[in-house]
């Protein structure tokens, strides 16, 4: 059923268009963490997959994103909304299916953001005991965490932009010498062999495309920032594509390095030996302890990067679902001054600081259960709502082509569907080695049973408010829509 294109007296947007294309890539960048990859996605593929053909993969997942991308950025030509999938599914698959994909993406940003302060406090904590001295629990430096990010995440946009803009540089440079440094030192001669076919045809092959879809979380995040963007009819599709195009060519060309740093036959054991110490460990040998020491610490920079840009992302859908009802409309109020999604930014702090209190009150390892669960259900859920918003892509533009052509409304979406419900797959049956769980274990079905549940209480709470606010129930998805 056709949604139509109307906007409620409360679609109020999020404050002044300031920020373009360049601001945006940071977000989106900035939320998959270079460094962060480097240090510690890079060596667990390696580890726990053995596919030495890392580098190839995510050559073969950034095709797959850009032509996922050619239909999203048509979609966001019709449709500006900080609600973005949630947006887009209803407009495609109807107002119950965006709903439920709402709950979805909930659970997944949050869930991201707040994983990434298990890792954040720990990485934090055991830098500051080894260089300085200080010796502080994991979640004290977690909350401490949380609220710096509060506080930016109350200010205007182009503040956040700036401060990721910064830590980005700082990022990308780091690691950009540290695969220089690589392919500069080479123990066994430079080999392209990690990008041919054979290598990513040995080992766990699934598990692997799991790992390096992760690293991708985060890109299609440019159309939350559809109502605070110059120009947004241009500036999302250009800003998503160049970031795929960043992510996809740094990510490959740095794992390609890391297989040069230490020999394509050695990559795997050394993976495993090191794991996230692998980075430093060849900063080291490579370049020198200094460079080691200043990536260890920029390694802190680039979690709070990511920290920052998913919670401006949670915000952002918090607003948008307050504003159409969906959600209690006080999460739809700006900021008088700084324009800025204040409540549901406070409503993100609030659920973050909760979970790290619960989890420090239990004890747990806050890599191993806090970072390592939650992370994964979060990529689990953005894979699933990717598949989702290609198969709305079509669904939209069979109704109204809008000018777009056959490729960016037909073809491409449906390649992406296609592809992306494979990589979905993939992930549910590679689970527990995502989680490093035992086969049968319980957490390999009621982690991913969560996002199952949003879902269907989404559809449940759509069908509700059919009933129940008929008026509320017009509204969903609308937004500033065009």
């Amino acid at each position: 059923m056709a949604i139509p294109e109307v906007v409620s007296p409360s679609s109020a947007g999020t404050g002044r268009r300031r920020i373009g294309v360049p601001e945006i890539v940071f977000f989106v960048v900035a939320a998959s963490a270079p460094l962060t990859v480097a240090a510690g996605g890079l060596p667990t593929s390696f580890a726990v997959t053995g596919v030495v053909g890392i580098p190839l993969l995510y050559v073969v997942l950034a095709v797959l994103l850009t032509v996922f991308t050619s239909g999203y950025a048509a979609m966001s030509r019709s449709i500006s909304n900080a609600g973005a999938f949630y947006a887009y599914i209803t407009h495609g698959l109807g107002r119950a299916a965006g709903v439920g994909a709402a709950f979805i993406a909930l659970i997944s940003y949050n869930t991201m953001q707040i994983g990434l302060y298990g890792l954040f406090g720990f990485t934090t904590a055991d830098f500051l005991k080894a260089k300085a001295g200080i010796d502080l629990p994991w979640w004290t430096v977690a909350l401490a965490g949380i609220a710096v990010v509060a506080v930016l995440g109350f200010r205007r946009i182009d503040l956040n932009a700036r401060v990721l803009g910064v830590l980005l540089a700082v990022e990308f440079l780091t690691v950009l010498v540290f695969d220089l440094a690589q392919l500069a030192d080479a123990p066994s001669g430079v080999s392209l062999a990690p990008l041919g076919w054979n290598a990513a045809n040995e080992g766990a092959v699934g598990a692997a495309f799991c790992f390096a879809m992760a690293s991708f979380m985060g890109f299609e995040a440019a159309a939350l920032y559809s109502e605070e963007c110059r120009d947004p009819r241009r500036t999302i599709s250009r800003a998503t594509y160049i970031a795929v195009a960043l992510i996809g060519v740094f990510y490959a060309f740095t794992a390609w390095a890391m297989t040069v740093g230490t020999g394509s036959s050695q990559i795997v054991g050394r993976a495993q030996k090191d794991g996230p110490g692998l980075v430093f460990a060849l900063s080291e040998e490579h370049v020198g302890k200094l460079f080691a020491d200043l990536a260890q610490l920029f390694l802190v920079t680039s979690l709070f990067a990511a920290l920052l840009s998913f919670h401006n992302a949670v915000a952002r859908y918090f607003f948008s679902l307050g504003r159409e009802g969906v959600l209690p409309s006080p999460l739809s109020r700006t900021h008088v001054r700084h324009g800025s999604p204040h409540v549901g930014s406070a409503t993100q702090t609030a659920l973050a600081a909760a979970v790290v209190v619960v989890f420090a009150l239990s004890g747990k390892d806050p890599v191993l259960t806090l970072f390592n669960w939650f992370t994964n259900l979060g990529a689990l859920g953005v894979i699933l709502l990717l598949t989702l918003t290609s198969a709305a892509v079509v669904a939209y533009f069979v109704r109204d082509h809008r000018g777009e052509h056959p490729w960016n409304r037909l073809i491409a979406p449906a390649l992406a569907c296609l592809g992306l419900g494979a990589v979905f797959i993939a992930s549910l049956l590679n689970f527990d080695a995502l989680l490093g769980a035992e086969k049968g274990s319980s957490l390999t079905w009621l982690l991913p049973g969560l996002i199952v549940v949003a879902g269907v209480l989404g559809v449940a709470f759509a069908f509700y408010l059919r009933g129940a606010r008929p008026s509320t129930y017009a509204r969903i998805g609308q937004g500033t829509s065009s």
